[in-house]
C-alpha cells in the first residue's frame, strides 16, 4: 500500500500552498469581517486551473484528478474557509454539469466556469420544507413545448448571487416513485423569473454568500436538463458524495490551519519560567488534535483515490466528511483553549477559524446523514 504523492500532486499541493500564503490569508481576515466575497483571488485560482481540476481539458479543466483537489481544498482551507467553500461547490457542479450535461451544456457553461468567467457555480437542491430529506421538494418544473417552467424555492444556496449557472433540482413527475419525481436542471443567473434573495447572516464563512433563492415561471431550454427525466435524485446524491470529500479536506485544513497558529504561540507564551509548549497539558492537546487531522487527511485521500480510479466511494466520502468535520471542530476548540483569552480575540484569527468548521458539518449532508450513510452501507454489506 503506497501512501506517498505522485510529484504532480506534490507540485501541485505546493503551488497551491504558495498561492494560500501569499495572496489568500493576506485578505481573511478582512473577507471575514466585510463579507466581500473574494472575488480577485477566485479569478487567480481560476487561471491556476483550480475551478476545474477533475474536468477534461478540452473544457477548459486541469484534468489532475481528485488527489489533487483534495489536498488543494486543505492548503485552502488552512487560510480562509470563505474561498475554500467556493472552491469546492464550483468544482462540484462543473463535475455535475461535465458529467450529466449535452454537449452543448458542456460547451456552454463549463470553460466559463474553468476560466474565471463564471466566478463559481451553485447547487440548488435544498429547500424549506427539504433539506436532509430532498425526494421531499416541492419545486415544480412543467415541460411546455420547447422549454420546463420551473416554479418553487431553495434556500442555504453557497453562491447563488455570485454564481454564472445554478444546477436547480425539480418534481417533473409527482406521480412517480420517490426515487423518479426529481429532475435537474442548468440554469442561468440572471434567467426572468429566478430571483435571488439577500445573503444570510452566518456564524462564520461570511466571504462565501449563502443565498435563498425563489423561482417564478422561470423558463428553462428543455437542452439545460440533466441527464433524463427522473434522474435528479441520482445526480444530485452521486454530487454530493464527491462534494462530501471536498468539505472534509476544507475542513481537515481548517482544523490544521488552527493548530498551526496555537502551536507558534504555544512555543512564544511563557508562564511559570518556560513556554506553555513545555508542559504536558498543552502537549497532549496538539497531539490529540494533530493526530486527528492526519488520520481525517488519510480518509479524505483514500476516498479521493477511490473516486479517482472510478470505484465505489460513497460509504469512505460519508466516513471522511465526517470525521474530518468533526475532528476539525474539536481542534478548533482546543486551538483556542491553548491560546486563553487570546483565541477569543479576533486578533489572533482562531475564532474565526472555530466559526468558520462549525458550518461544515451542517452542509452536504449533516454528521447524523452521514452516519446514516455508513450505516446502510456497513449493514448492507454484512446483509
Amino acid at each position: 500500500m503506497d501512501f506517498m504523492l505522485t510529484e504532480q500532486e506534490k507540485m501541485i499541493r505546493d503551488m497551491v500552498k504558495d498561492f494560500a500564503e501569499k495572496e489568500i490569508k493576506p485578505i481573511a481576515s478582512e473577507t471575514d469581517q466585510t463579507h466581500k466575497f473574494p472575488e480577485e483571488n477566485i479569478k487567480k485560482m481560476a487561471e491556476l486551473g483550480l475551478m476545474g481540476m477533475n474536468i477534461p481539458e478540452k473544457y477548459g479543466g486541469a484534468e489532475v484528478g481528485v488527489v489533487p483537489l483534495s489536498l488543494s481544498l486543505m492548503e485552502v482551507g488552512k487560510k480562509c474557509a470563505a474561498t475554500g467553500v467556493t472552491m469546492s461547490v464550483t468544482n462540484m457542479v462543473n463535475e455535475v454539469l461535465c458529467k450529466f450535461g449535452s454537449e452543448e451544456v458542456k460547451k456552454k457553461y463549463v470553460p466559463k466556469i474553468c476560466s474565471g468567467e463564471y466566478l463559481a457555480g451553485a447547487f440548488g437542491l435544498t429547500e424549506p420544507h427539504a433539506g436532509s430529506d430532498p425526494a421531499s421538494m416541492r419545486t415544480r418544473a412543467i415541460k411546455d413545448g420547447d422549454y420546463y417552467i420551473l416554479n418553487g424555492s431553495k434556500i442555504w444556496i453557497t453562491s447563488a448571487e455570485i454564481a454564472g449557472v445554478i444546477v436547480i433540482w425539480a418534481v417533473t413527475d409527482k406521480d412517480a416513485p420517490k426515487g423518479k419525481r426529481i429532475s435537474a436542471f442548468a440554469v442561468e443567473n440572471g434567467t426572468p423569473g429566478m430571483i435571488i434573495g439577500k445573503a444570510e447572516l452566518k456564524m462564520g464563512q461570511k466571504g462565501s454568500p449563502t443565498n435563498p433563492i425563489t423561482l417564478e415561471d422561470v423558463k428553462v431550454p428543455k437542452e439545460n436538463l440533466l441527464g433524463n427525466e427522473g434522474d435528479g435524485l441520482k445526480i444530485a446524491l452521486m454530487a454530493l458524495d464527491g462534494g462530501r470529500i471536498g468539505i472534509g479536506s476544507m475542513a481537515t485544513g481548517i482544523g490544521l490551519g488552527a493548530m498551526e497558529i496555537a502551536m507558534e504561540y504555544a512555543k512564544e507564551r511563557t508562564q511559570f519560567g518556560k513556554p506553555i509548549s513545555a508542559f504536558q497539558a498543552i502537549q497532549w492537546k496538539v497531539a490529540d488534535a494533530i493526530t486527528e487531522l492526519e488520520a481525517a487527511k488519510l480518509l479524505c485521500l483514500r476516498a479521493a483515490w477511490m473516486k479517482q480510479n472510478n470505484l465505489p466511494f460513497s460509504k469512505e466520502a460519508s466516513m471522511a466528511k465526517l470525521y474530518a468535520t468533526e475532528a476539525a471542530n474539536r481542534a478548533c476548540y482546543e486551538a483556542i483553549q491553548i491560546l486563553g483569552g487570546y483565541g477569543y480575540a479576533e486578533e489572533y484569527h482562531v475564532e474565526r477559524y472555530y466559526r468558520d468548521a462549525r458550518a461544515t458539518t451542517l452542509y452536504e449532508g449533516t454528521s447524523e446523514i452521514q452516519r446514516l450513510v455508513i450505516a446502510r452501507n456497513i449493514i448492507g454489506r454484512f446483509d
